[in-house]
């Protein structure tokens, strides 16, 4: 799919002979080419078919003093890499004393094998095809369902690349797809209420569009029958997705450069704290076999690899980046975007509770629990709600009221907290955990959390 991938053996080579022709002697490229092909509907009819190819090459030069100097380029030409390197080269004059990055030491160290196939793409009229089909499936289901206002279909393929003067040579290709819908149903005089899905897949041939649809389409119809929720203490189940997303949201916890800018609740002596309740563990593990969007390697070249950031409630690890696995006198995790100011990020959480673990809520189980509870479906507004330096959370969810098994949803209502008391207040993690589209984690269930519900 796509273009074919770049030899960089060569492009290592005429890096070499331009940065000795300029008298460089020490520099590294990281660079990203991606090329994608989406589609939207609306009513049957195309909305929007868009193809784009996209490359963004960073360049960054040392200079005699040990200063670094960064350019970015789009143009892989000689005449291109030449203008970066002697902007680079210019730009280390002015570059951060205080705040130097250096080569990854595990740059050269093997990666770890990824079994992930190369797929074909299909073409923009067939996913076109494909996606008026799904909505007009979906559209089919429900009378109250009247529109699919947000829907799209996207298959691209990417390419990652890191290069040093060191004799690093790192590359990385990857082929993508994405399928989301989400319905909106009206009634007369009641409020219009909608759900959606999300599938990904190695190539669009291979995305579960029937099961997007169906769930699309549950979820939307079993929002229609909503009534108000009293405000007060509930007990309540996350769903996995909720979940993930609510972690997500405070990842700052766990990331190294973020401790170090004074703007995440964890501080470097943090380690080794009791964070949540002993049964909770969290893994970041980008190579998981689920996860469509690894690469082997990031930003700077560290392999990519699994790692505890909480084993049985206590945080054992930060995300890292060289210059912050520098700063700890730790080695680099595999998380580092490469720029200006080096960024880390985390991949894919995974979350499961302690093997042979006996939890305070060990009989719940959202499928059967007669228990009154609230099932939150999904969180909104995360990034107004969250206010991830002071670990405080206020933001609106979709949902349910669950008693004796009768689900009703919730009309409208918001769910607030701490993220540290609710990591405190988990009564049960449930075996099983579920593959979704940004981890893998089962529905977590925490008692006492405050909801207030808008009349």
């Amino acid at each position: 799919m796509g273009h074919a991938p770049l030899n960089v053996s060569a492009l290592r080579d005429r890096l070499h002979q331009l940065a000795s022709r300029e008298g460089i002697t020490q520099w590294d490229l990281g660079a990203s080419r991606s090329n994608s092909a989406s589609v939207q509907v609306d009513r049957g009819e195309a909305k929007q078919l868009k193809a784009s190819q996209r490359s963004s090459i960073t360049v960054r030069v040392w200079n005699r003093d040990g200063l670094v100097g960064i350019t970015s380029t789009s143009d892989l030409s000689d005449a291109g890499l030449e203008k970066a390197l002697m902007g680079a080269h210019q730009a280390s004059a002015f570059g951060n004393a205080d705040d130097v990055p250096h080569f990854s030491p595990l740059a050269k160290a093997p990666t770890d094998p990824l079994d992930r196939p190369l797929k074909n793409s299909e073409g923009i009229q067939s996913l076109l095809k494909n996606l008026l089909e799904a909505e007009k499936e979906l559209l089919s289901r429900h009378p109250a369902i009247e529109t699919v206002p947000y829907n799209g279909l996207n298959e691209g393929s990417s390419e990652r690349i890191y290069l040093n003067s060191d004799g690093a040579l790192r590359q990385a290709q990857r082929t993508q797809a994405s399928l989301y819908l989400f319905a909106r149903a009206e009634e007369a005089g009641r409020k219009p209420r909608s759900g959606g899905a999300v599938r990904l897949a190695l190539g669009s041939a291979e995305l579960d569009l029937n099961g997007c649809i169906d769930e699309a389409a549950e979820r939307t119809i079993s929002h229609l029958n909503y009534k108000p929720i009293d405000t007060g203490r509930y007990l309540v189940c996350f769903t996995p997705e909720a979940f993930l997303d609510l972690i997500g949201s405070f990842s700052s916890m766990f990331n190294a450069r973020a401790v170090l800018d004074g703007v995440s609740l964890s501080k470097a002596d943090t380690i080794g704290q009791q964070l949540a309740v002993p049964f909770f563990n969290l893994i970041d593990n980008g190579l998981h076999p689920a996860h469509v969007g690894a690469m082997p390697f990031d930003g700077e070249g560290t392999p990519t690899r699994a790692l505890r950031l909480i084993g049985d409630g206590r945080l054992e690890s930060f995300l890292h980046s060289e210059a912050t696995a520098r700063a700890f006198g730790v080695q680099p995790t595999g998380h580092a975007g490469l720029g200006a100011k080096v960024s880390v990020g985390p991949d894919w959480f995974e979350v499961h509770r302690s093997e042979g673990a006996t939890l305070p809520g060990d009989h719940l189980d959202h499928r059967t629990t007669s228990d009154s509870f609230v099932l939150i479906e999904s969180l909104n507004a995360l990034h107004a709600g969250v206010k991830a330096s002071q670990g405080s959370f206020s933001l609106p969810f979709d949902g349910w009221l669950v008693n004796g098994g009768e689900r009703i949803s919730v009309e409208a209502a918001t769910v607030a907290g701490d993220i540290r008391e609710l990591l405190r207040s988990i009564v049960q993690i449930e075996a099983d955990p579920i593959v979704t589209h940004e981890g893998v984690c089962p529905h977590v269930w925490v008692d006492g959390l405050a909801i207030t519900g808008e009349a």
